[in-house]
This record gives structure tokens, sequence and C-alpha cells, in this order.
């Protein structure tokens, strides 16, 4: 049976889903306010849309290739270069591990207490166990036990949970029609009001005013929001006419992508005004997504003449419905992306190349050796930044920022790849879209310096404003996980020249 192509508006779809990220909105919104809108349209430019030009290049060519930007890089750079790549981006899924074991804490306290109130946990009542040590010491008990049940095989709950991706995109078109709404029984006031030109260049985070390294710094935040698009390199042969149709389905998708964060933040703003709703201490990084939106549900209470009382359980209400909603949809990523991308990597290299038992997949194609090493890795590095002494709004501070820093590095990997890419000899070409080796160059190196020059920044840029921790934590994942990648390619390097000596002998 004929294989069914995609035509332009199935792939457009499957290119937004795989990118667009909701929770990339309110968190802008708190950075930046409106300013942040601007950013997004530059790093859409100067990355999202070459970068996916090239993806479909090495997808397209290297096709009936089963290790994916491993095999992009292997063959346009070398064996080395394309492992240590590989690796940094599969280390980049540890740090968002990190991330989520600690943060989702967040959601659940949402669903149970309308709001959260996790600055306040404490275990006995000890200053010792409480704040982000507790969330600390909780989220190494959740990552063993999620990883306890893959290591068994017992992946389908990530099934059950996928009913959160859907209730996602709900809760998108619940805020566009709601908001709009708003405005129109306010008579087009917005509760933060929009100056046009000023509201673009001024942050409404006075942190962020006059402050040009930490403005650039939030481009990061940018280019990690157009995130995943490597995903869909290898749609370019399942894709009707793609010739004609790819180039038009990155482009459309990059259109709506960058219209929607641009016209949700714009909608942000026009139910939350920064200062009253986004000035207290207690707002962080980690739960500013759950205070919009249960003040999305309180404001809309209020433009129709809800007392007081309704509003606050309109807004406990629908807080909770929404960290349901994100607690599947993180609960499904976790139990995939436990053991996925480390499948993954283990497969598409050498076995000998994983010190110990490391590279062996078990009968039930679970890595479950590795499984448990990057428990330990994970558990270790979630209690090194939680016992940091740091406040929750600095605990996720820096979370964020080893995420967005260790998810973008990576991409500078293939970027860079692209143009010796370019130059290869019996390639097939039949999906073009940098026509000249000129254009190849110009593109490959500008998306790499955006990403380069973003990365420099939002590194050091904490350390400008003293504080050292946030630019340690953000440069220690690429740099410690680059060295141990360089380590573990060298020592597979050695092993195989004593074995080809070994062969050597014998025959002599």
């Amino acid at each position: 049976m004929k294989e069914k192509k995609l035509g332009l508006m199935s792939l457009i779809l499957m290119i937004f889903t795989s990118v667009y990220g909701f929770n990339n909105i309110p968190r802008s919104y708190y950075l930046m306010g409106y300013a942040a809108i601007p950013w997004f349209v530059i790093a859409g430019i100067l990355f999202f849309i070459p970068f996916a030009f090239m993806v479909a290049e090495f997808g397209s060519a290297f096709r009936e290739e089963t290790g994916g930007m491993y095999s992009w890089m292997e063959k346009s750079v070398g064996p080395k270069y394309a492992f240590i790549g590989t690796f940094m981006w599969y280390t980049s899924y540890v740090l968002w591990m990190v991330n989520v074991s600690s943060g989702i804490w967040v959601p659940v306290s949402n669903v149970i207490f309308g709001e959260d109130n996790t600055a306040t946990w404490s275990l006995f009542g000890s200053e010792l166990l409480s704040g982000s040590r507790l969330l600390g010491l909780m989220a190494v008990i959740f990552f063993i036990f999620i990883t306890y049940f893959d290591s068994k095989g017992i992946d389908k709950i990530s099934k059950v949970t996928s009913v959160g991706g859907t209730a996602v995109l709900v809760i998108n078109i619940m805020v566009v029609v709601g908001s709009i709404v708003m405005i129109i029984a306010r008579h087009g006031q917005l509760e933060q009001p929009f100056l046009g030109r000023e509201s673009l260049e001024v942050p409404l985070n006075v942190a962020y005013q006059g402050n040009p390294i930490m403005i650039l710094s939030f481009i990061v935040y940018a280019l990690f929001a157009y995130g995943g698009i490597e995903a869909v390199g290898g749609l370019v042969d399942k894709t009707e006419n793609p010739k004609k149709t790819f180039p038009k389905a990155i482009v459309s998708a990059a259109l709506v992508i960058v219209v929607g964060y641009a016209l949700l933040i714009l909608l942000v703003g026009s139910f939350t005004n920064y200062s009253e709703i986004l000035g207290a201490d207690n707002i962080t990084l980690g739960n500013v997504s759950y205070v919009i939106m249960s003040n999305f549900a309180a404001a809309f209470g209020k433009a129709f003449g809800a007392t007081e009382a309704t509003q606050i359980a309109l807004a406990h209400g629908f807080a909770r419905v929404y960290a349901l909603i994100m607690l599947l949809a993180l609960m499904g990523a976790m139990f995939t992306l436990v053991y996925s991308p480390l499948k993954q990597i283990i497969d598409g290299t050498d076995k000998e190349l994983w010190p110990g038992k490391m590279g062996e997949i078990e009968a039930d194609g679970m890595p479950k050796n590795a499984m448990w090493i990057q428990c330990a890795i994970v558990c270790v590095m979630i209690l090194l930044v939680s016992f940091g002494g740091d406040t929750m709004q600095q605990f996720f501070v820096i979370l964020t920022a080893m995420v967005n820093v260790g998810m973008t590095v990576p991409y500078m990997f293939i970027s860079f790849a692209f143009p010796k890419f370019k130059k290869m000899k019996g390639v097939d070409r039949s999906f073009e879209v940098y026509k000249s080796q000129k254009s190849a160059n110009f593109w490959g190196y500008v998306v790499t310096l955006t990403l380069l020059f973003a990365n420099v920044f939002a590194i050091i840029q904490p350390a400008l404003d003293g504080d050292f921790k946030t630019t340690f934590w953000s440069l220690s994942g690429p740099v410690i996980f680059g060295l141990a990648a360089w380590i573990i390619y060298t020592r597979y390097e050695k092993k195989k020249k004593v074995k080809s000596k070994d062969s050597v002998k014998s025959v002599a």
C-alpha cells in the first residue's frame, strides 16, 4: 500500500506542535513584558527559518541513515565531532530532567491548593528541609521512581498522560478567545497599557531597563522557544512535492509561530497588569505561568462584574485545571524522555564506545544500566543546585538558565557543520533551499554566531550583576558534558588503536 504523503497544512501543524510551547509566553512576559515581542521576531529570522531549512536539507540528503543528527554531522565533519555534538544534545535532556523534577511540585501545589505555596513547605518544621532544599529531595525521590518504572519497561503511562498535550492546545484557544472577549467587554482597554514603540523597546521588568547585556541575554529564551525544529528533518521525504511544499511549510509555520508568540504576549498584557500581578517577590520562573493563568480567570470574572470572592474562586479553580493539564503533559514527557534520547544515542553508536555495561540494551529495548547512571547524575545535580542556599526565585532562575543554554548550544554543532555538508560530493541534492556554497556559508555562520553570542550574553550577564552561581551552572552543563564526551570518545579511539595493533601482531 502506498504511503500517504503530508500536505502543506499537515506539515505546518506538525512543525507547529514540535516547536510551539505555551509556557514560553507567560515566562517571556514576566521577563520583558511587551518588549519580548521584537526578540521573538529577530530570533525567528536569524535562527528559526534558516536553521529549519538546514535541518530539512540534512534530513533529505541522509534519509536512509538511522542515526539522525549524529549521521548528519558524522558524514559532514567526522565521528568525534558528531559524537560530542550529539552527546551535548542528549545532555540537554538531562538538564531538562533536573529542571522538571524540581519544578513539577509547582503544578502539584496548584492542583491541591489552587496556588503555588511550595516556598512555605517544610519537613517536620525544619529550616534545613524547606523551600528549594525540600523540593530538591522530593525531586530526587520522584526521579528515582520514574527511572524504576521505566527500567521495568512500563512506558504505557505516557500514553495516558498524552491527553495533556491536547488540553494545552485547548488552553491556548481559551486564552485567545477569553482575552478578546475581555478586551471587548472593557471597550478596548488593556490591563497593561500598550504604548506602541515605547512598549516594544522598554522592558516592563525593572531589572532589564537600561541593561543592554541583560536584554541581549533574553535572546536565549527566544531561541529556546523555537527549539525542537530538528525533529522535522526526517519529514522531507514524507511530504508531497517537497521542493515546493517544504519551504512553504517552514515559512508559513514560522510566521504562525512568531505571530502566535507575539499575539499571546500581547494578550497576556490585556488581562495582566505587570506591577500589580507580577511585582511580588514570590513570583518565580517556575510558578509565573500558574500565576498568570489564575489571574486570567479572575480578570474574566472582573470584566463581567463578578464579586471579589467569585474572582478568587475562579482563580483557584482555573489554576487547578491548568496545573492538572501541565502535570499530565510533564509526566508524559518525563516517562518518555527518561529513556528515549539515551536509547537513541546508544543505538546510534558503537557499543564499545561506552564504559562498562553502559552500552547494553536489554531484551525489552531499555538501556537499563545507562538509565541508572543517568539517574545518579540527575539526582546529584538536583541536590547540588537545591542545596546551594538560594531563594526559591533564584533556584528557578538557575534551573531555567541551565536548560536554555544546554538546549541551544548543541544546535551550533549542526549549523557549523552545514557549510561542510554543502561541500560534500556524491550526495543526493534532490531537495535544496541553499542553492550555492556562498549562501550555505553565510547562513551557516549567521545561525552559529547568533547562537554563540546569545549564549555568551546569557552566561556572562548574571556574573556582571554579581550572580556568579547562575553563570557557573549555565556554563557547567555544556563544559562538563562536552568534556565528558571528548574523554569518552578519546578513550574509544585509543582502545581501537590497541585492538588494531593486536590484530596486526596476531596476523604477523
